[in-house]
């Protein structure tokens, strides 16, 4: 092999290992969205400890003597907008 056909094959491979990484790189109307999902997911996460939350406040409003439809309601309002139902997407069996 002559070195004019070494430097013409090593830039055609060359162009060709940058197409290919220019491939790898999707335009941003292409590329998967990960922020989406992670905004989601972070959203998902928080909804879930907004409602242990209100339930652990529910236990504590309990143990402290109060009633049990007090705590109930106390539970309502602070369950509005997370879980399904009025009980924050949770309800025992009394």
């Amino acid at each position: 092999m002559t070195s004019m056909m070494f430097r013409v094959m090593s830039a055609v491979a060359a162009a060709a290992l940058a197409g290919s990484a220019l491939a790898q790189t999707a335009s941003p109307a292409t590329a998967p969205k990960p922020a989406a999902k992670d905004t989601h997911k972070a959203q998902t996460i928080a909804q879930h400890r907004a409602m242990a939350k209100a339930h652990e406040d529910a236990a504590k409003c309990l143990e402290s003597g109060k009633s049990e439809e007090q705590c109930h309601e106390q539970l309502r309002k602070d369950c509005r907008g997370l879980g399904v139902g009025r009980f924050c997407g949770l309800k025992h069996d009394h």
